[in-house]
Protein backbone atom coordinates (compact mmCIF):
# COMPACT_ATOMS: atom_id res chain seq x y z
CA UNK A 1 0.00 0.00 0.00
CA UNK A 2 1.19 3.22 -0.80
CA UNK A 3 1.62 5.66 1.96
CA UNK A 4 -0.50 8.45 1.93
CA UNK A 5 1.30 12.08 2.58
CA UNK A 6 0.32 15.28 3.63
CA UNK A 7 1.37 17.81 0.75
CA UNK A 8 -0.46 14.91 -1.55
CA UNK A 9 -4.11 16.22 0.03
CA UNK A 10 -3.46 19.61 1.55
CA UNK A 11 -2.88 22.14 -1.02
CA UNK A 12 -0.12 24.96 -0.14
CA UNK A 13 -1.74 27.88 0.62
CA UNK A 14 -4.43 25.67 3.09
CA UNK A 15 -0.94 25.25 4.86
CA UNK A 16 -1.27 27.81 7.71
CA UNK A 17 1.14 26.50 10.14
CA UNK A 18 4.01 27.10 7.45
CA UNK A 19 6.31 30.08 8.64
CA UNK A 20 7.88 32.63 6.20
CA UNK A 21 11.42 32.70 6.06
CA UNK A 22 10.33 36.85 6.41
CA UNK A 23 9.07 36.83 9.94
CA UNK A 24 11.67 36.62 12.69
CA UNK A 25 11.86 34.19 15.61
CA UNK A 26 11.09 36.51 18.69
CA UNK A 27 8.17 36.49 21.41
CA UNK A 28 4.85 37.74 20.35
CA UNK A 29 3.80 40.76 22.62
CA UNK A 30 0.59 41.15 21.11
CA UNK A 31 -2.51 40.04 23.39
CA UNK A 32 -4.20 37.11 22.68
CA UNK A 33 -7.15 36.93 19.53
CA UNK A 34 -5.51 40.35 17.96
CA UNK A 35 -5.62 40.83 14.57
CA UNK A 36 -1.80 42.17 14.37
CA UNK A 37 0.01 39.47 14.27
CA UNK A 38 -2.14 37.71 11.50
CA UNK A 39 -1.75 40.44 9.50
CA UNK A 40 2.07 40.79 9.90
CA UNK A 41 1.89 36.98 9.03
CA UNK A 42 0.16 37.76 5.53
CA UNK A 43 2.75 40.75 4.77
CA UNK A 44 5.77 37.78 5.26
CA UNK A 45 4.26 35.75 2.79
CA UNK A 46 3.64 38.21 0.19
CA UNK A 47 6.95 39.59 0.74
CA UNK A 48 8.43 36.16 0.25
CA UNK A 49 6.13 35.39 -2.56
CA UNK A 50 7.29 38.33 -4.55
CA UNK A 51 10.99 37.93 -3.78
CA UNK A 52 11.03 41.91 -2.79
CA UNK A 53 12.64 41.40 0.72
CA UNK A 54 15.62 43.36 0.06
CA UNK A 55 13.54 45.60 -1.89
CA UNK A 56 10.88 46.44 0.71
CA UNK A 57 10.79 49.18 3.43
CA UNK A 58 8.32 49.14 6.15
CA UNK A 59 7.24 52.60 7.95
CA UNK A 60 6.07 52.07 11.32
CA UNK A 61 4.84 54.78 13.48
CA UNK A 62 3.39 54.76 16.73
CA UNK A 63 0.51 52.96 18.70
CA UNK A 64 0.28 48.93 18.86
CA UNK A 65 1.60 48.69 15.66
CA UNK A 66 5.31 50.44 16.49
CA UNK A 67 6.69 46.82 17.04
CA UNK A 68 6.08 45.62 13.46
CA UNK A 69 9.77 45.93 13.22
CA UNK A 70 10.46 42.89 15.75
CA UNK A 71 8.62 40.66 13.45
CA UNK A 72 9.37 40.86 9.91
CA UNK A 73 12.70 41.13 9.11
CA UNK A 74 13.03 43.72 6.45
CA UNK A 75 14.08 47.24 6.16
CA UNK A 76 12.18 49.64 8.73
CA UNK A 77 11.95 53.19 9.40
CA UNK A 78 10.60 54.62 12.93
CA UNK A 79 8.30 57.78 12.03
CA UNK A 80 6.87 60.33 14.61
CA UNK A 81 2.67 59.85 15.48
CA UNK A 82 0.44 59.48 12.22
CA UNK A 83 3.51 60.93 10.05
CA UNK A 84 4.28 57.67 8.31
CA UNK A 85 2.37 58.65 4.84
CA UNK A 86 5.13 61.28 4.98
CA UNK A 87 8.30 59.61 5.99
CA UNK A 88 7.34 57.26 3.37
CA UNK A 89 7.22 59.62 0.74
CA UNK A 90 10.27 60.91 1.16
CA UNK A 91 11.96 57.71 1.53
CA UNK A 92 9.64 56.38 -2.30
CA UNK A 93 10.74 59.73 -3.91
CA UNK A 94 14.46 59.16 -3.18
CA UNK A 95 14.21 55.56 -3.76
CA UNK A 96 11.63 55.34 -6.27
CA UNK A 97 12.41 51.25 -7.22
CA UNK A 98 12.07 50.71 -3.48
CA UNK A 99 8.72 48.54 -2.15
CA UNK A 100 7.52 50.83 0.29
CA UNK A 101 4.52 50.73 2.92
CA UNK A 102 3.44 52.19 6.11
CA UNK A 103 1.77 50.29 8.56
CA UNK A 104 -0.94 52.07 11.03
CA UNK A 105 -3.63 51.81 13.50
CA UNK A 106 -6.87 54.24 13.60
CA UNK A 107 -5.53 56.39 15.99
CA UNK A 108 -2.41 57.14 14.30
CA UNK A 109 -3.86 57.00 10.92
CA UNK A 110 -7.02 58.58 11.41
CA UNK A 111 -6.45 60.96 14.04
CA UNK A 112 -3.25 62.94 14.69
CA UNK A 113 -2.23 61.44 10.69
CA UNK A 114 -5.28 62.56 9.08
CA UNK A 115 -3.66 65.29 6.80
CA UNK A 116 -0.88 63.46 6.15
CA UNK A 117 -3.21 60.31 5.19
CA UNK A 118 -4.94 62.32 2.89
CA UNK A 119 -2.75 64.65 1.11
CA UNK A 120 -0.31 61.60 0.40
CA UNK A 121 -3.33 59.38 -1.25
CA UNK A 122 -3.87 62.80 -2.56
CA UNK A 123 -0.71 63.15 -4.41
CA UNK A 124 -1.34 59.83 -5.16
CA UNK A 125 2.76 58.66 -3.53
CA UNK A 126 3.31 55.51 -4.85
CA UNK A 127 3.10 54.00 -1.53
CA UNK A 128 1.03 51.06 0.28
CA UNK A 129 -0.56 52.04 3.31
CA UNK A 130 -1.98 49.29 5.55
CA UNK A 131 -4.72 50.51 7.88
CA UNK A 132 -5.85 48.66 11.08
CA UNK A 133 -9.20 49.79 12.30
CA UNK A 134 -9.88 48.00 15.43
CA UNK A 135 -12.10 51.26 16.60
CA UNK A 136 -10.32 51.82 20.03
CA UNK A 137 -6.83 53.12 21.66
CA UNK A 138 -5.61 49.93 21.70
CA UNK A 139 -1.69 50.82 23.37
CA UNK A 140 -2.42 53.63 26.03
CA UNK A 141 -5.38 52.38 27.73
CA UNK A 142 -8.70 52.34 25.19
CA UNK A 143 -9.76 55.31 24.83
CA UNK A 144 -11.92 56.48 22.29
CA UNK A 145 -10.97 56.78 18.85
CA UNK A 146 -12.30 58.44 15.96
CA UNK A 147 -13.50 54.84 14.39
CA UNK A 148 -14.95 54.01 18.03
CA UNK A 149 -18.44 53.10 16.93
CA UNK A 150 -21.77 55.11 18.23
CA UNK A 151 -22.89 53.86 21.68
CA UNK A 152 -19.44 51.80 21.77
CA UNK A 153 -17.84 52.39 25.31
CA UNK A 154 -14.52 52.86 26.26
CA UNK A 155 -12.54 54.42 28.61
CA UNK A 156 -13.18 57.92 27.69
CA UNK A 157 -16.73 57.45 26.68
CA UNK A 158 -18.12 55.13 29.58
CA UNK A 159 -21.41 55.94 28.64
CA UNK A 160 -20.95 55.32 24.89
CA UNK A 161 -19.61 57.12 21.98
CA UNK A 162 -22.30 59.96 22.32
CA UNK A 163 -22.94 61.75 18.34
CA UNK A 164 -23.64 65.29 20.18
CA UNK A 165 -20.67 65.20 22.49
CA UNK A 166 -18.09 63.35 20.49
CA UNK A 167 -19.43 63.27 16.81
CA UNK A 168 -20.01 60.61 14.55
CA UNK A 169 -17.51 57.51 14.16
CA UNK A 170 -15.04 58.77 10.57
CA UNK A 171 -15.18 56.47 7.64
CA UNK A 172 -11.90 57.54 6.25
CA UNK A 173 -11.40 54.91 3.60
CA UNK A 174 -14.77 56.02 2.21
CA UNK A 175 -12.86 59.56 2.00
CA UNK A 176 -9.71 57.92 0.56
CA UNK A 177 -11.24 56.47 -2.25
CA UNK A 178 -12.61 59.92 -3.38
CA UNK A 179 -9.45 61.39 -4.02
CA UNK A 180 -7.97 61.27 -7.43
CA UNK A 181 -4.25 59.90 -6.17
CA UNK A 182 -5.49 56.21 -5.18
CA UNK A 183 -5.22 54.11 -7.23
CA UNK A 184 -6.50 50.98 -4.92
CA UNK A 185 -8.87 51.50 -1.86
CA UNK A 186 -10.33 48.20 -0.19
CA UNK A 187 -11.42 46.95 3.07
CA UNK A 188 -11.12 43.78 4.62
CA UNK A 189 -10.95 41.33 7.37
CA UNK A 190 -8.64 38.53 9.13
CA UNK A 191 -11.37 36.92 11.28
CA UNK A 192 -11.90 33.68 9.06
CA UNK A 193 -9.65 31.45 7.06
CA UNK A 194 -11.58 33.36 3.66
CA UNK A 195 -11.38 36.57 4.82
CA UNK A 196 -7.42 35.83 5.47
CA UNK A 197 -7.03 34.76 1.93
CA UNK A 198 -8.71 38.15 0.68
CA UNK A 199 -6.95 39.81 2.38
CA UNK A 200 -3.44 38.26 1.16
CA UNK A 201 -5.05 39.07 -2.41
CA UNK A 202 -5.56 42.66 -1.42
CA UNK A 203 -1.94 43.35 0.14
CA UNK A 204 -0.17 41.03 -2.87
CA UNK A 205 -2.33 43.63 -5.46
CA UNK A 206 -0.94 46.55 -3.03
CA UNK A 207 2.64 45.60 -3.57
CA UNK A 208 1.82 45.10 -7.54
CA UNK A 209 0.92 47.88 -7.81
CA UNK A 210 3.81 49.71 -6.57
CA UNK A 211 5.70 48.42 -9.41
CA UNK A 212 3.30 49.80 -11.80
CA UNK A 213 3.29 53.79 -10.66
CA UNK A 214 0.20 53.80 -10.81
CA UNK A 215 -0.63 55.67 -7.30
CA UNK A 216 -1.82 55.00 -3.76
CA UNK A 217 -3.16 51.71 -2.76
CA UNK A 218 -4.81 51.81 0.77
CA UNK A 219 -5.79 48.72 2.47
CA UNK A 220 -8.23 48.99 5.95
CA UNK A 221 -8.43 45.76 7.90
CA UNK A 222 -11.76 45.78 10.37
CA UNK A 223 -9.59 44.26 13.46
CA UNK A 224 -10.68 43.32 17.05
CA UNK A 225 -9.01 44.19 20.26
CA UNK A 226 -10.34 42.39 23.11
CA UNK A 227 -8.09 43.66 25.58
CA UNK A 228 -9.92 47.15 24.85
CA UNK A 229 -13.21 46.15 24.34
CA UNK A 230 -13.02 43.96 27.84
CA UNK A 231 -14.32 40.90 25.78
CA UNK A 232 -12.46 37.52 25.01
CA UNK A 233 -11.34 36.88 21.63
CA UNK A 234 -14.20 34.96 20.83
CA UNK A 235 -16.98 37.65 21.47
CA UNK A 236 -14.43 40.17 19.64
CA UNK A 237 -14.92 38.25 16.23
CA UNK A 238 -18.51 38.51 16.95
CA UNK A 239 -18.75 41.61 17.78
CA UNK A 240 -17.24 42.96 15.40
CA UNK A 241 -19.07 40.92 12.82
CA UNK A 242 -22.55 42.51 14.01
CA UNK A 243 -21.32 46.07 15.07
CA UNK A 244 -18.72 47.28 12.44
CA UNK A 245 -19.03 45.33 9.47
CA UNK A 246 -22.70 47.19 9.07
CA UNK A 247 -20.98 50.53 9.40
CA UNK A 248 -17.87 49.26 8.03
CA UNK A 249 -18.56 46.68 4.95
CA UNK A 250 -16.08 44.61 3.58
CA UNK A 251 -14.84 44.63 -0.08
CA UNK A 252 -13.44 47.02 -3.08
CA UNK A 253 -13.98 50.80 -2.99
CA UNK A 254 -11.92 51.40 -5.66
CA UNK A 255 -9.58 49.89 -8.54
CA UNK A 256 -8.14 52.53 -10.73
CA UNK A 257 -5.01 54.05 -11.63
CA UNK A 258 -3.57 57.84 -11.43
CA UNK A 259 -4.20 57.81 -15.20
CA UNK A 260 -8.02 57.11 -14.96
CA UNK A 261 -8.07 60.61 -12.85
CA UNK A 262 -6.09 62.75 -15.12
CA UNK A 263 -8.31 62.02 -17.94
CA UNK A 264 -11.33 63.00 -16.28
CA UNK A 265 -10.18 65.69 -14.40
CA UNK A 266 -9.01 66.73 -17.83
CA UNK A 267 -12.16 65.86 -19.46
CA UNK A 268 -14.40 67.67 -16.86
CA UNK A 269 -12.47 70.67 -17.16
CA UNK A 270 -12.78 70.59 -20.57
CA UNK A 271 -16.67 71.51 -20.22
Amino acid sequence: MTAIRVEDIIKPENLVYKKSSVLTDVPMHYCYGCSHGVVHKIIAEVIEEMGIQGEVVGIAPVGCSVMAYYYLDIDWMQAAHGRAPAVATGYKRVNPKKYVFAYQGDGDLAAIGTAETMHAVNRGENIVMIFINNAIYGMTGGQMAPTTMVGQVTSTSPYGRDIDLNGYPLKITELIAQLPGAAYVTRQSVHTPGNVRKTKKAIRKAFENSAKNIGTSFIEVVSTCNSGWKIDPVASNKWMEENMFPFYPLGDLKDSTRDDANTYMVQKLKK
